[in-house]
């Protein structure tokens, strides 16, 4: 069986989580955090990060973007990312602003973490910039739509979501969900799905 090393609080292990439930793949779940004094993470990631899937043959893939395109190309059915390029390059568009929303997130979760004399004010404002207008993006491209591109569920609301939720728990002041109402919206929808439900940090 397939073997996921992440966190349940890693936003990036959540969409792996989330998309191997909706691919009703079989997966056995493995925490251990790369900041762990004896955690074994870079025994299969050299980068020492997570999400990593680890195969049946012992072969390793990562980031949460490789892996979700492996898994769903290894199992045909639900699929998430789509065939055609248009559509298929829109669905990574969203992707891609969702995981540098998160990665922004992080990089302020981490600054605040050091002694408060060595934190950066620069640098915090700056990745919050960033949020800020990924947020407008996002929120004006949903503008009333049901999912992420359209009519139809797919990796671009898991990512979305994944990341939204990662701003809940960890920067709960931040006030996303009064500036843009339509991504409160799709955020609440998304909780009712049962792979969000199964993989809700904390």
């Amino acid at each position: 069986m397939m073997k996921l090393i992440g966190t349940a609080t890693s936003p990036y292990t959540r969409k792996v989580r989330v998309a191997l439930a909706e691919k009703r793949m079989e997966c056995e779940f493995i925490i251990d955090s790369p900041h762990a004094e004896n955690s074994t993470v870079s025994r299969f990631n050299p980068l020492g990060k997570i999400p990593v899937l680890v195969l049946d043959d012992e072969n390793t893939i990562f980031d949460s973007r490789v892996i979700v395109e492996y898994l769903d190309n290894a199992s045909p059915g639900n699929r998430l990312i789509p065939g055609e390029k248009r559509p298929r390059i829109q669905v990574r568009r969203w992707e891609a602003l969702a995981d540098g929303c998160t990665d922004a997130a992080v990089n302020i979760v981490m600054e605040k973490r050091r002694a408060a004399a060595q934190q950066s004010p620069y640098w915090i404002a700056r990745q919050q910039g960033k949020i800020d207008r990924v947020l407008q993006m996002l929120a004006d491209d949903l503008a009333a739509k049901p999912w992420c591109t359209g009519d139809f569920f797919n990796l671009a609301d898991i990512a979305v979501g994944c990341s939204l939720g990662f701003l809940d728990l960890r920067l709960p002041d931040l006030p996303w969900r009064r500036n843009h109402p339509n991504l409160g919206r799709l955020a609440d929808k998304l909780a009712q799905r049962q792979s969000f439900k199964d993989t809700a940090p904390g």
